[in-house]
């Protein structure tokens, strides 16, 4: 009996989790600090961070913490940039000193998208509208450089190699006739540019196509 595409799809999502190839962004990282602003979001223990347009899901089980910030969509690039490091700096030229840490930096990984609401002006409330550059921080990654009161403040940020452990883990979900392949952990670059999969029978690479976020 020829197999049923449920039996079919059991075969790929082996083959896909073994024979796969992906390529992290090559993207040159700044050699400079650039300026931005930042806001948290999620709560003290940064549970209101779970889930998100990266498709992370529980970024406590997957290994992100509470380190992790919202892009705005300048920086979130569609996606792309899911999965990068930032070393964040209160900008202490341009923040009120009241609400500043100097000599304080924190790094954190993209791990959402902070999406603009055009309701609202771009200096009061739109801070993620636009051309902004901006990140909308996990509250505890937030308060190691900003003073809660504060609520927004001026940044200086820079692009990082991210570290990790354990190397990089793929999650496998699907249907009858699809694979979603969420590739998690990525050191280095920390996002991936391109991604392409064979099955074990096969020489041929097949491109894989971004569908939304790391996935």
């Amino acid at each position: 009996m020829a197999p049923t595409p449920a039996h079919a799809i059991a075969v790929a999502l082996l083959t896909t989790f073994v024979c796969c190839g992906l390529a992290v962004a090559a993207d040159n990282v700044p050699i400079k600090w650039l300026r931005a602003h930042a806001t948290f979001y999620g709560g003290a223990d940064a549970s209101g961070t779970m889930g998100g347009a990266c498709g992370y899901g529980n970024l406590y089980s997957a290994g992100y913490g509470t380190r992790t910030a919202a892009l705005s969509s300048v920086l979130f690039n569609d996606g792309a940039s899911c999965g990068q490091c930032y070393k964040i700096a209160c900008d202490r030229k341009l923040a009120d000193p009241v609400f500043c840490k100097p000599g304080v930096t924190v790094t954190i990984t993209a791990t959402n998208l902070c999406p603009p609401n055009d309701a609202l002006p771009n200096d009061n409330g739109g801070w993620c509208n636009l051309p902004r550059q901006h990140f909308d921080m996990a509250q505890p990654a937030w308060e190691k450089i900003g003073v809660y009161e504060g609520g927004i403040i001026p940044i200086m940020y820079q692009r990082v190699p991210c570290v990790k452990k354990g190397g990089v883990r793929f999650k496998i979900v699907g249907h009858d006739y699809f694979n979603l392949v969420t590739v998690l952990n990525v050191a280095a670059a920390g996002s991936i540019k391109s991604m392409d999969v064979k099955s074990s029978d096969s020489t041929d690479w097949m491109p894989m196509a971004r569908n939304w976020g790391v996935n």
